[in-house]
């Protein structure tokens, strides 16, 4: 994928293996089913989430793997099976699993601040993740700005901030949010 996904043929995957076209299209029916197939064994690989006992340091540390993770390959397979999703319900479904599968291990980091008391019961896991996340995408897939440790490190801030902040706790309950407050020794009324 050096010269890019526009540039990605099966004949010419045919000739940097060595084989011929035909041999390719035997497994596989289009290009978008070979890029799927290799997203898919990066998704095979063991992914070390992080679970250092701190919320901060976990998500730093998830930042700078989804960092590492969108360098080369990888980064490159996601923006050629986006570019094809819209066409290729195939490509759309590989981008989808690897996704919801990547984002499923990564709130284990949320659940395991919830269970720690860092952060309120009821959390929002996956739309903690989700919103950590979509800046990496947003430059990965859209403005094509670098993403550097720095910026890794902001998105992980910011989820970090987000999270103690109750944004992605559950609302407070009617009884609770409804009750007004009252001075010290007073009753209210009716």
């Amino acid at each position: 994928m050096t010269d890019g996904y526009a540039e990605l043929t099966v004949d010419r995957i045919a000739a940097g293996a060595g084989v011929n076209k035909t041999s390719i299209y035997r497994r596989w029916t289009d290009l978008e089913g070979i890029l799927g197939d290799l997203l898919t064994d990066y998704a095979t690989e063991a992914v070390p989430i992080p679970d250092t006992g701190d919320l901060e340091q976990d998500l730093v540390e998830l930042a700078l793997l989804i960092r590492r993770g969108m360098a080369g390959e990888p980064g490159d397979l996601v923006m050629g099976l986006a570019a094809a999703a819209p066409r290729n319900e195939r490509a759309a479904q590989v981008v989808r699993g690897f996704f919801l599968e990547r984002f499923g291990l990564a709130e284990s980091i949320v659940d395991h601040a919830v269970a720690r008391g860092e952060l309120p019961a009821g959390t929002d896991a996956r739309a903690a993740i989700e919103t950590i996340g979509a800046p990496f995408f947003l430059r990965l897939l859209v403005t094509r700005a670098p993403i550097d440790e720095a910026f890794a490190r902001r998105a992980a801030a910011v989820g970090a901030v987000a999270l103690r902040a109750g944004l992605f706790s559950p609302p407070a309950t009617t009884a609770t949010a409804a009750a007004p407050a009252t001075p010290a020794g007073r009753t209210p009324t009716p």
